[in-house]
């Protein structure tokens, strides 16, 4: 085994079998495959037939199983083997595994060392680690996780708020390398609401001149948190991305208020740029209340006003699905091209496949998927499959994609594996594997592609 071809392998779930045909297998009844492969170098088998031998006493030979790919020094096996280690009780000989990685000095070593000190009791001597190695993220973020239970979140509080100049402030989360301004004063912000001093913590993210990221908006979250929720509404008024709208909206349904969360939602959709997000976010709270009427009456003016957006329209046939009504998702579809002159191409015909399923028509879909005029090609081929496996006819649809090399590896080696045909799967899967770069990365940060 190599470790930059097992990193490469996992990283991008080429060239190996994927976990979740590894869940697959143990679902069927085929673990004797699972432990085969385990064997063989195929990780995601060997992690999971790890854990099951763990379960059931015999953690000697879960070990074994694991020490080949521990010696090849891959981080990934030594953080799952202290995993393990940790979860039957013997959290010394993971303490000791890990800080023998980190000793050698590999760069993610000592915030997994660092956490497992602190999850054991240790976190003063976790906290001491990790207090030089302010200036690097994610070691600021675990320093401040582990802070409270060390009695040290003073220091943690210094240490941030020296890292904050005042003629600074970035305008994205990637302006600065390391802990730049904005990520010190969202670490500090966590320290201080959580010593009480909310109303500072509040103060310091009104500072940021981004508090979104990923998704998520630090500020709303702890505007939401901390229950103040008319100081939410004001914020969600002027954020322009809509996260703060979403995390008010959020709020009042866990509270109870719906319709105060639709009325969110509702406002929220006037915005342009975030017309469709807010549109989406408005279908699923009705659906997930029993509207699911009213969620398909808002995405199928959404659709039409998009004029036919594929991710859109994809929202709106699932919700045609899963209320029984999948005939009126079909008329919905042929509106739409009948609106276009006759024309549908791939990207929006496939999506009234599982309409046509859900209505007992599968071969009327498959006949119409092949007679369409990309209905060849590979990008097509792993719709028709699915339509056929579906309807149970799993080695129909194996045959369609075995004719387009490569089209979806993961969906036939699935397919071979309900036919119990596991040693074609594996070699489907290994003959996708991937040249992992000739020097990988050590560290976090690259100048040059690639990143």
């Amino acid at each position: 085994m190599d470790a930059s071809d097992l990193d490469h392998r996992a990283r991008t779930q080429s060239g190996c079998v994927p976990p979740h045909l590894v869940s697959r297998l143990l679902e069927l009844g085929r673990a004797e495959a699972v432990e085969h492969w385990a064997r063989r170098g195929e990780w995601f088998c060997a992690r999971e037939w790890a854990g099951l031998l763990g379960e059931q006493g015999r953690q000697a030979e879960a070990l074994e199983l694991l020490a080949p790919y521990l010696a090849t020094g891959w981080w990934t096996a030594t953080e799952a083997t202290a995993g393990l280690l940790e979860r039957w009780g013997r959290a010394e000989e993971a303490i000791e595994l890990t800080r023998a990685r980190t000793a050698r000095g590999h760069p993610n070593a000592l915030e997994s060392y660092a956490r497992l000190l602190s999850r054991h009791g240790r976190s003063a001597e976790a906290f001491t680690l990790l207090k030089p190695h302010v200036d690097d993220w994610s070691l600021a973020r675990a320093m401040v996780d582990v802070s409270a239970d060390a009695g040290r979140d003073d220091e943690a509080d210094q240490l941030l708020a020296a890292r904050i100049p005042a003629e600074h402030r970035c305008d994205s989360p990637w302006c600065c390398r390391g802990l730049d301004s904005d990520m010190a004063i969202g670490l500090l912000a966590v320290v201080r609401a959580r010593r009480g001093r909310v109303d500072e913590a509040i103060a310091l993210l009104r500072t940021r001149g981004v508090t979104a990221l990923n998704g998520r908006d630090q500020l709303a979250r702890l505007l939401a948190r901390e229950g103040r929720i008319e100081e939410l509404r004001t914020y969600a008024a002027t954020e322009d991305l809509g996260y703060a709208a979403h995390e008010l909206a959020r709020a009042l349904e866990e509270r109870g208020d719906v319709e105060g969360a639709v009325a969110v939602y509702r406002q929220a959709v006037d915005a342009p740029v975030r017309r469709a997000t807010m549109t989406v976010h408005l279908a699923h709270l009705l659906a997930r209340h029993g509207r699911g009427d009213e969620a398909i009456d808002v995405m199928g003016a959404l659709a039409d006003a998009s004029g036919g957006d594929d991710w859109i329209l994809h929202t709106l046939c699932s919700l045609y699905v899963d209320e029984g009504r999948p005939e009126d998702g079909l008329a919905h579809l042929d509106a739409l091209t009948e609106r276009r002159g006759g024309e549908e191409e791939w990207d929006l015909f496939w999506i009234r496949l599982p309409l046509m399923a859900a209505c007992g028509r599968v071969d009327e879909g498959v006949e119409r998927a092949r007679a369409h005029p990309e209905g060849d090609t590979s990008y097509a081929a792993p719709h028709i499959a699915e339509l056929l496996a579906g309807a149970g006819r799993t080695g129909e649809a194996v045959a369609v994609l075995e004719e387009h090399a490569g089209a979806d590896t993961a969906a036939l080696a699935g397919y071979l594996i309900d036919l119990g045909r596991v040693d074609e799967a594996v070699e489907v899967l290994r003959r996708t594997a991937s040249r992992p770069p000739v020097e990988p990365s050590a560290g976090r940060w690259r100048d040059s592609p690639p990143f």
